[in-house]
């Protein structure tokens, strides 16, 4: 048990890694000769530390191995750049601007669609560094695909306001509103708005109108599928169909000084939801829905998540995995620097019965929680009480080597820390250390955490 101890403590030495702070601000590439220098900045300003912390370590049988995180890939390192004083590195030609009005779109209410189609064929197929801007208009856009790959070095700067229709007839593809695809090198910055006025989605949805027909299916408002080299930036996405944006299937994304928003009461409005996601951080964003703030679902490695401010909502959510008995995967997660206020849960994983695969290598820190009702929370016996047999079963997703570090606040229901493993497969690897949270108990079954310093309430 002292060896345990003792490397359950060097394993919580390893994890304590501290974070600049990205500052936000408005982008203005008009006046700026290269888009290469931003992006090297806000990678500076991220203050991402490839050697942070390991993916892979065994907590009772020692080190075993340590894979480092890889060093983050400089975005557009595909390009041809040049060198100047201070060492940094610009393209050799200024961007190009253009605009969706160039092609037709009025921002007058009429439908914008088509322009927009337009003014992105263009950039996406045009040589060298293109910024395509939206005005400070209102602009109403039906479903639209942008697609890649591109030729350009593309730069979406949207000053103005992209607004869903209300018609939900016209949405053949329920899955999503705004969609990024395959698109490499990608920038898309305000500080304009994204609406998805999702007030008659959620007036359908099964949760709210129980009774057929009902809405089972709402559009994801923005979503990035296949982006690598990616940097969204400065923009406010509101009032999501229902999740607010989705990165899916990308790698190397830097997602910072957003403000996410919609009513306490819309359902399924995930704010950011990471899915099959490498090497991305989350930093300095304001997220407040009616559901989880973050959500990071399989195939997510390498995810951080800093300076969040999260609530309305359910808080910063692992999972769920393992659902219909599928196999998923998450590793490498680092929340460091939170408030969470008046959410339904504050750090969560969740899996559920009859799945497998692996959480591991999970660090929750420096977080300040405030009338939270289960602000630390691991159930890997998740069970839908109305469509499943709930009795323990044989397989569950392994939840490992998870920190909870620096953790302050209170509990809104009486209930603070709330461990349930799997009775088959229990957790491992679960540390306490400097928790204080006030109005609730602990209660720990299948498992053995392990606490450093002061930790209140215990199981």
């Amino acid at each position: 048990m002292a060896l345990q101890t003792h490397l359950l403590w060097s394993f919580v030495v390893v994890f304590v890694v501290s974070f600049s702070t990205t500052s936000c601000y408005g982008s203005s590439f008009q006046e700026v000769n290269s888009l290469l220098s931003y992006i090297d900045h806000v990678d500076k300003e991220s203050g991402y530390n490839s050697r942070a912390y390991p993916s892979y370590m065994d907590t009772t049988e020692g080190f075993k191995s340590m894979e480092l995180i890889r060093p983050r890939t400089q975005l557009f390192s595909s390009r041809k750049i040049n060198k100047i004083a201070g060492g940094i590195a610009t393209s050799s030609a200024p961007a190009k601007t253009i605009s969706v009005d160039d092609f037709g779109a009025k921002g007058n209410g009429a439908d914008d669609t088509r322009a927009f189609l337009k003014a992105w064929k263009v950039a996406c197929s045009s040589s060298g560094a293109i910024v395509l801007v939206v005005p400070q208009k209102s602009y109403l856009v039906r479903p639209i695909e942008f697609s890649g790959p591109c030729k350009s070095r593309l730069t979406m700067q949207i000053y103005g306001t992209i607004e869903a229709s209300e018609d939900r007839s016209i949405y053949k593809d329920l899955d999503h509103w705004l969609m990024f695809d395959n698109v490499q090198n990608l920038l898309v910055v305000g500080p304009g708005t994204i609406n998805g006025n999702g007030n008659i989605w959620w007036k359908n949805s099964c949760k709210r109108k129980p009774q057929p027909p009902c809405c089972k299916q709402a559009p994801t408002a923005v979503t990035f599928n296949g982006c690598n080299n990616l940097v969204v930036k400065n923009l406010k996405i509101q009032d999501a169909q229902q999740m607010h944006v989705m990165f899916q299937n990308c790698f190397n994304v830097q997602a910072s000084c957003l403000t996410v928003t919609a009513p306490e009461d819309s359902p399924n409005t995930d704010g950011i939801h990471v899915a099959n996601t490498q090497n991305i951080t989350i930093s300095s964003s304001v997220i407040g829905t009616g559901d989880d703030c973050i959500s990071i679902v399989s195939g997510s490695q390498r995810v951080q998540a800093k300076n969040i401010t999260c609530g309305p909502g359910h808080g910063i959510s692992i999972g769920s995995l393992g659902k219909n008995g599928s196999k998923d995967y998450v590793s490498g997660v680092l929340v460091n620097g939170a408030k969470l206020s008046g959410t339904a849960n504050g750090l969560r994983i969740k899996t559920w019965q009859g799945g497998s695969g692996s959480a591991t290598n999970i660090v929750f820190q420096n977080v300040q929680m405030n009338n939270v009702t289960n602000p630390i929370m691991i159930d890997q016996n998740y069970c839908d009480h109305k469509t499943k047999d709930c009795n323990q079963q044989k397989s569950a997703v392994q939840v490992k080597n998870v920190l909870y570090q620096n953790i302050r606040g209170t509990s809104a229901s009486g209930d603070a820390i709330t461990v349930y493993c799997s009775q088959s497969v229990p957790c491992q690897g679960i540390v306490l250390q400097n928790i204080q949270l006030q109005n609730g108990r602990a209660e720990c079954n299948n498992v053995q955490p392990a606490y450093k310093g002061v930790v209140s309430p215990r199981c």
